[in-house]
C-alpha cells in the first residue's frame, strides 16, 4: 500500500533533528577536548582566576592614579610605561628560563610574587597611605614579574595535554583572556563603587594565592630541556627575518602601530570617563563592550578567513579600527561611547587574529619560536604607548590625545596600503598572489 504524501512525517524528523543535536554536541565537546584532561582542567581554571586577577589589577590600578589619587595623564603614563617597559624587556629573554628550569616552580614563585605585590598595594590602599610613586614602584615590579611568567606559561601548558589536543588548548586559552576581559572589568567596577580600589587588589591577591595552590597540588613530570648558549645571536636573526621580509615587516609595523598609538585610549580610559562624568560601574561597563567587541572579532575573524581577500579586509579593520577610535575621541555622551568603543573592539581584533594568522602560515618553522616571540611584545606597547598618551592629554587634553592616535593608525595603513602589494595580494591561504 502506498503511503499518502500529504500525510505528515513523524519519526524521521525527531530522529534527524536529534542527530544533527548530537553531532553539535560532539563538535563542541571536541573543541573544548583539552578539559578532558584533569591536570590541564585544574589550571586552565586555576589560570582563568588568575587572568581575571590581572584584569582587575589593570582596572583598579587606573582609577586608584586618577580618582583616588588625583594624578594627572602623565602620572597615569608613568603607571603604564613602569609595567610595560620592564615586560617587553624581560619577555624576549623570559623564554630562555622555561626552556632551563622546571616551569611548574618558576608559576608558583611568579604568582607567589604577584599575590604579594598586589597585596601590599591593598594593605597601602587600605592604610591610606598609598602615594602615586608607590604605584609605579609596584607596577614595574609586576611588569618584570610578567615578562618572565607570560613566556613560561606558554611552555608550559603543553605538558599537561595530548598533542592532538593542541589546538583545543590555545583556542580555550584565547577564549580566557577575552571572556575575562568582558566580565572581569564590569565587576571590578561595580567592586571599586561598593568597596573601593582596595577591595579589588585584594580580590585580585587572592586569585594568584589560588593560582599558586593549583600549581602546587599539580604533579607534571619536569619537561627534558637544553640550554641556549646563543641566545641573543638568535634574537638578532629574528629580528633580520622581520626587517628582510617586506610583509612581515609591513605586518609588524601596522600591529605595532595599532596597540601603541591607536589602542593606548584602553590604558587611557580614565581619564575619558572623567571627561564623560561616569562612575566607576559604567566605567567597568565601557571597558567590557571593548572585551566583547573583542569576542566578536574573534568569531568574525574566523568566518572572513574563509575567503579570499584577506590583505584588504585586514587593511580595511585597520582603518575602521582608527576611524571608530577618532570618532570615540570626541563623543560626547556614554551610550555613544560605549558603542564605539565595541565597534573598535571589533575591529582591532579582525587586524590582530587574522595578521597573526597569515604570519604563521608564512613563517620558516626555524623561526617561528623567535618572530612570534617578538610578535608577543603587542600587548604590551598598549601600556607604554599611554605614556605618550598621557603627555599629549596633559598638554592638550584627553580628547586629542586618541584622536592623535587614530590618526597615526590612518597614516601608517595608508602608507602600507599603497607601498606594499604584498600585504593587498594576500589571499586567505597560500602565498600572496601575484599581479
Amino acid at each position: 500500500m502506498s503511503r499518502d504524501p500529504t500525510a505528515p512525517r513523524s519519526a524521521p524528523a525527531p530522529v534527524e533533528a536529534s542527530g544533527r543535536m548530537s553531532g553539535r554536541l560532539r563538535a563542541f565537546m571536541d573543541e573544548l577536548g583539552a578539559l578532558k584532561h584533569p591536570l590541564f582542567r585544574r589550571y586552565w581554571f586555576g589560570s582563568l582566576g588568575a587572568v581575571a586577577g590581572t584584569q582587575f589589577i589593570i582596572l583598579a590600578t587606573g582609577w586608584l592614579v586618577v580618582d583616588g589619587l588625583g594624578g594627572s595623564p602623565r602620572d597615569l603614563g608613568y603607571v603604564g610605561a613602569a609595567t610595560a617597559a620592564p615586560t617587553i624587556l624581560v619577555n624576549l629573554f623570559g623564554g630562555v628560563l622555561a626552556d632551563r628550569m622546571d616551569r611548574r616552580m618558576l608559576l608558583i614563585v611568579t604568582s607567589t610574587v604577584t599575590a604579594v605585590l598586589v597585596g601590599l598595594l591593598a594593605a597601602l590602599d587600605a592604610a591610606g597611605a598609598v602615594e602615586i610613586w608607590h604605584v609605579v614602584v609596584i607596577s614595574a615590579a609586576l611588569g618584570l614579574v610578567y615578562g618572565v611568567d607570560w613566556p613560561v606559561r606558554n611552555a608550559f601548558f603543553p605538558q599537561l595535554i595530548d598533542e592532538e589536543q593542541m589546538i583545543s588548548a590555545v583556542a580555550l586559552n584565547s577564549v580566557m583572556w577575552q571572556a575575562t576581559r568582558i566580565v572581569s572589568p564590569a565587576i571590578a567596577g561595580i567592586a571599586i563603587a561598593l568597596f573601593g580600589t582596595a577591595f579589588v587588589f585584594g580580590a585580585s591577591a587572592a586569585c594568584f594565592g589560588v593560582m599558586v595552590l593549583v600549581l602546587l597540588a599539580l604533579h607534571v613530570e619536569r619537561a627534558v630541556t637544553g640550554p641556549r648558549s646563543a641566545m641573543v645571536r638568535e634574537l638578532f636573526e629574528g629580528v633580520a627575518f622581520i626587517v628582510r621580509e617586506r610583509l612581515f615587516a609591513a605586518l609588524m609595523l601596522v600591529t605595532y602601530t595599532t596597540t601603541f598609538f591607536a589602542m593606548s585610549y584602553i590604558f587611557l580610559m580614565p581619564l575619558m570617563a572623567v571627561e564623560l562624568g561616569i562612575e566607576a560601574a559604567s566605567f567597568g561597563f565601557m571597558l567590557s563592550a571593548i572585551g566583547l567587541g573583542a569576542v566578536s572579532g574573534t568569531v568574525l575573524s574566523f568566518r572572513l578567513q574563509r575567503f579570499a581577500g584577506l590583505g584588504p579586509m585586514m587593511l580595511t579593520a585597520s582603518f575602521g579600527s582608527s576611524l571608530f577610535v577618532f570618532l570615540f575621541a570626541w563623543s560626547p555622551v556614554y551610550a555613544l561611547s560605549v558603542a564605539l568603543v565595541y565597534c573598535a573592539g571589533v575591529t582591532n581584533s579582525i587586524f590582530l587574529i587574522t595578521s597573526m594568522t597569515v604570519m604563521q602560515l608564512r613563517v620558516p618553522e626555524e623561526l617561528r619560536g623567535r618572530v612570534m616571540g617578538i610578535h608577543a611584545i603587542t600587548f604590551s606597547l598598549i601600556s607604554l604607548g599611554g605614556l605618550i598618551g598621557g603627555f599629549i592629554a596633559d598638554a592638550f587634553g584627553i580628547r586629542v590625545a586618541i584622536a592623535f592616535g587614530a590618526c597615526v593608525l590612518a597614516f601608517v595603513a595608508l602608507v602600507v596600503t599603497l607601498t606594499q602589494p604584498e600585504v593587498r595580494r594576500i589571499r586567505s591561504h597560500g602565498p600572496p598572489a601575484e599581479d
